[in-house]
């Protein structure tokens, strides 16, 4: 399932007794504080997840196209970990 910026804007906007502006704010300065903090260390939201950096190492890439060879550098990228209560439940709306 995939949602949007927008679509998490306009639940809390709905939810709430806040404007749409408003609840773009807020979700574009969450993703920036996690984005921030998680450079300096790992962020943990008890019963959401954990997010942090993880650096890639180099690898030889392949063009499918037309099989050619090129090296791909190594990078850093955020990497969320679902808790166990996420994953559970989850889970368990798929099984539903």
């Amino acid at each position: 399932m995939n949602i949007s910026k927008k679509k998490i804007s306009k639940n809390i906007s709905l939810q709430t007794d806040i404007s749409l502006k408003d609840s773009e704010a807020l979700v574009n300065k969450f993703i920036e504080l996690i984005k921030f903090n998680s450079k300096k260390k790992t962020v943990k939201i008890h019963n959401f997840g954990t997010f942090t950096y993880k650096t890639t190492s180099k690898r030889i890439g392949r063009n499918p196209k037309t099989k050619e060879l090129f090296k791909i550098n190594s990078f850093r990228k955020l990497i969320f970990k679902p808790s166990n209560k996420i994953k559970n439940f989850i889970n368990w709306y798929n099984c539903v």
